[in-house]
């Protein structure tokens, strides 16, 4: 063949390949919260093995960025789904809209509790809310009605009864629903323990957030990512430090770590759900409602997360430390799941 002909069916080629339409995936992209992760990826495990479709794709890119992927943008190279172990933020249902994602199913799965665990190998410790946020907030209050960097570097400064150790806790990044959770319910719930400062929410509520919300950036709280499994490896090297997750890790690891009493109330599977243990959220994931119909599966993966083998309270998640819903609010979901409904703020 002569280089111009070679040229031709080359240009022949490319151009043929440019005017294709995009083939659709045969297989469901999730991404998002590290919490969610292992339940997602066992109904995917499951699903996989018991349909026709292939095991869906699981990534644990943390809350945040999980959203932050999810709502880059409408079509086949962008996630279906994204975890999450706090709810969307407008801001994030805003940011969907901008780039196309306008149909967004909610789905809240279940509850987990957040807990400060140490290893066996340390000492058991009971802590208040009012603790926490002594020792983890990057400001706290001088006794005098004011503010000052934080100062505490042993947890027996904060309290007589805690250990004499150094103040060391691990965990999740800002970019984690864990870490959300965990300063609007544990710092937050410490904070305003203060009345002063709980009167500062009605006065300037940005500010009375920043105090609340912000954690100390000294070295007495260390970021270690969203692999839950470094940071217990890293407190059975260090029995004097905390590590900061969700339930169902401490559940899978108990022979590893313990969970601390917070506000006299241990993180056990009946006492977060029943409401009892201070710092527990909801799980949720987030579907886009264009992509159910062209990406094989998606309604079927959603039937069987929502089936009562999976969420039910003696479901295969249950078993994985996922705590259920109620009856009702399992029904209610699992209605909305079934007729794609949109999601409302």
């Amino acid at each position: 063949m002569s280089v111009r002909l070679k040229t031709l069916a080359a240009t022949t080629v490319l151009t043929t390949a440019l005017a294709a339409p995009a083939i659709a995936r045969d297989q469901i992209n999730i991404v998002g919260s590290s919490t969610v992760f292992p339940f997602s990826t066992t109904v995917a495990e499951r699903f996989g093995k018991s349909t026709d479709f292939k095991t869906p794709i699981v990534e644990s890119t943390g809350s945040g960025g999980g959203l932050k992927l999810f709502c880059s943008g409408a079509g086949v190279d962008t996630p279906d789904i994204t975890n999450a172990s706090r709810r969307i933020k407008s801001s994030e249902v805003a940011l969907c809209a901008e780039n196309g994602v306008n149909d967004i199913v909610e789905v809240k799965i279940g509850f987990d509790g957040i807990v400060l665990a140490n290893a066996i190998a340390g000492e058991p410790v009971e802590l208040s809310l009012r603790d926490i946020f002594l020792a983890l907030a990057k400001d706290v209050p001088n006794g005098e009605g004011a503010l000052q960097p934080n100062p505490y570097k042993m947890w027996n400064e904060i309290n007589p009864d805690l250990p004499a150790v150094k103040i060391e806790v691990l965990g999740p990044p800002p970019t984690s629903g864990t870490r959300d959770a965990f300063a609007e319910l544990a710092l937050e719930g410490g904070c305003k323990t203060f009345d002063w400062i709980k009167a500062m929410k009605k006065e300037d509520k940005s500010a009375y957030k920043s105090v609340c919300h912000t954690v100390r950036e000294d070295g007495a709280y260390i970021e270690a990512g969203e692999n839950d499994n470094l940071i217990v490896q890293k407190l059975e090297a260090n029995p004097d430090a905390f590590g900061v997750f969700g339930y169902s890790f401490l559940e899978q690891n108990s022979d590893k770590v313990q969970g601390s009493l917070v506000d006299g109330v241990a993180p056990e599977f009946e006492l977060i759900a029943d409401g009892d243990y201070p710092i527990a959220r909801s799980l949720y994931f987030y579907v886009k409602k264009d992509h159910v119909g062209v990406v094989p599966g998606i309604e079927e993966f959603l039937a069987e997360f929502t089936s009562e083998d999976a969420w039910g309270e003696d479901g295969y998640l249950a078993d994985k430390g996922l705590i259920p819903l109620s009856d009702d609010e399992r029904d209610d979901w699992a209605d909305k799941v079934k007729s794609l409904t949109n999601l409302s703020m």
